[in-house]
């Protein structure tokens, strides 16, 4: 493969998005501190919103200037229907995530959110008949998995938010292969602006249902909700969308999975967070597990 310069800087633009997203978490611990899940993740979405229109304006007026013909909203019905199912499952597994976030370390959230890597993969390779493989790799995931959450406890049991990041990682993987089936007939930034507005309302919804904000709260998580909704959601998309282009699928996974590495050390380096050797043990097994993932089946042979 010849690794020339655009796929390095492409390769570069998906390590930073990379990085927003790992230190997303230490915003999404932080502000779990001040508002309610539904709230944090009601904020959030609209700033995304917000960010993501003005592209979506820029792009369409950019293209209409080149053909005054070409409609503004491409594929209207499907992107309509693309946006409301892709932010069910954004908003559900948002939802888990920003629950489980608050009762366990940045380390483990990321490393337990990451597993929707292997799982994609997992339900690939059943639809498409692969072997045995991937069963080591679902081994390593599953001891990787005991020792960071399991090892050291009396019984085998999850705490309710190592749960909640698992049902988080399940619908990750959902909504994944959701946007891979809408995205190839639709304008891959129109489909995140309808996704991250479903996600918004109802977010909202749960909001006003399930919890009661203040405005001293929300000013308490401002900078955590400006993170992670103008960076995390759309900067950070805003590159992997530009980084994912004329690069290896192979090198673009290992590259935004390392998501799960930079959560740690942003636990580590922004919240004092430690992990102790077994659990660091784990997320070696995990992270393992997630980079095999991404290795096509015959270079693993």
């Amino acid at each position: 493969m010849n690794f020339d310069k655009k796929q390095l800087r492409n390769t570069l633009l998906l390590l930073l998005g990379a990085l927003i997203w790992g230190t997303a978490f230490v915003a999404q611990s932080v502000g779990s501190g001040y508002v309610g899940p539904y709230t944090f993740l009601a904020a959030r979405s609209w700033l995304a919103c917000a960010f993501l229109i003005v592209l979506v304006l820029l792009r369409r007026g950019k293209a209409r200037k080149a053909d005054p013909g070409v409609p503004f909203w491409i594929n209207g019905r499907m992107l309509l229907r693309g946006g409301v199912f892709c932010g069910i499952a954004l908003f559900a597994a948002s939802a888990a995530q920003q629950i489980g976030i608050g009762t366990t370390s940045t380390a483990k959230a990321g490393f337990l959110t990451a597993l929707y890597v292997v799982l994609v993969r997992c339900w690939g390779c059943s639809l498409g008949g692969a072997g045995g493989q991937t069963g080591n790799l679902r081994l390593h995931q599953l001891a990787g998995l005991y020792l960071l959450c399991l090892a050291g406890h009396d019984t085998l049991t999850l705490t309710g938010g190592e749960w909640m990041l698992l049902l988080c990682s399940l619908l990750f993987a959902f909504q994944i292969m959701l946007v891979d089936h809408y995205s190839p007939r639709l304008d891959g930034v129109q489909l995140s602006f309808a996704e991250f507005f479903a996600t918004a309302v109802l977010s909202t919804i749960f909001m006003f249902v399930f919890e009661t904000p203040t405005f001293a709260q929300i000013q308490g998580a401002a900078v955590s909700i400006a993170y992670c909704g103008i960076l995390s959601s759309g900067v950070a998309y805003t590159l992997q969308i530009v980084g994912q282009k004329e690069l290896d699928p192979t090198i673009a996974s290992m590259a935004m999975c390392m998501e799960s590495v930079f959560s740690a050390l942003a636990g580590w380096l922004i919240l004092g967070q430690t992990l102790s050797g077994v659990e660091l043990a784990g997320c070696a097994l995990m992270f393992a597990a997630i980079i095999g993932a991404q290795i096509p089946e015959k270079v693993r042979s």
